[in-house]
C-alpha cells in the first residue's frame, strides 16, 4: 500500500465508480452543445455592445441638444451694460425708488396699509415688465426705443410711489381738518 490514503480509497473503489461506459456520439453531442453555447454567449456580447453603444449615443445626443439650449439662452442686458451714462441714470432712479419705498413704509398707517400693499404690487407688475424690457434690449441690440421704455419704466415707478404718498398725505390732512382724531 501507498502512503497516500486518498489513492488507496480510488483504488478500492475503483470497480464502483467506472462501470458505464458513455453512450455511442456523446463526443459529438457535447461539441454540439458546446458550439451552440459559444454561439449563444457571441450573439449576447454582440448584442450587448450594440446595445451599449446605442445607449451611449443617446446621452451624448441628449448632452449636446441640452449644451445647445444652455448656450442659446439669452443674457439679460440692463442699462448699465449700455454705457457709463446709462450705468448712472439706472443708479439715480434705483436710489431714487428705494428713498421713496422707505418714505413710504416710514408714513404707513393703519388705515393706509392697504395703500400702500396696492403700490407695491403694481410696482411688482413694473417690476416683472421690466425684466421682459432688458431681454429685449438684449434681443434688440440696444435699440433706444427699448431704452427710453425703460427709462419710462423707472419713472412710472417713481411717480407711482410719489403718487400714493401723495394721497397719504390729503388723507392726513383731512383727518386733521375735520377733527378724526378727536374723541
Amino acid at each position: 500500500m501507498s502512503n497516500d490514503p486518498m489513492k488507496d480509497m480510488f483504488a478500492r473503489l475503483k470497480e464502483d465508480l467506472e462501470t458505464q461506459e458513455p453512450k455511442a456520439g456523446h463526443k459529438h453531442r457535447f461539441a454540439d452543445r458546446l458550439q451552440q453555447r459559444e454561439a449563444i454567449q457571441e450573439k449576447k456580447k454582440n448584442d450587448f455592445s450594440w446595445r451599449t453603444l446605442s445607449i451611449a449615443a443617446s446621452v451624448i445626443i441628449l448632452l449636446g441638444f441640452s449644451l445647445l439650449f444652455v448656450q442659446t439662452k439669452p443674457q439679460e442686458a440692463d442699462l448699465a451694460s449700455v454705457s457709463p451714462e446709462m450705468q448712472q441714470t439706472q443708479s439715480f432712479f434705483t436710489n431714487a425708488i428705494n428713498q421713496e419705498l422707505r418714505d413710504l413704509q416710514s408714513i404707513k398707517t393703519p388705515e393706509t396699509e392697504k395703500m400702500v400693499a396696492d403700490a407695491i404690487k403694481q410696482l411688482t407688475i413694473l417690476e416683472t415688465e421690466y425684466k421682459l424690457l432688458k431681454v429685449d434690449l438684449t434681443k434688440s441690440g440696444q435699440d433706444k426705443r427699448v431704452i427710453y421704455a425703460m427709462i419710462a419704466n423707472f419713472q412710472s415707478r417713481i411717480d407711482l410711489l410719489k403718487e400714493v404718498a401723495a394721497q397719504i398725505d390729503e388723507l392726513k390732512t383731512f383727518k386733521i381738518e375735520h377733527n378724526e382724531n378727536i374723541l
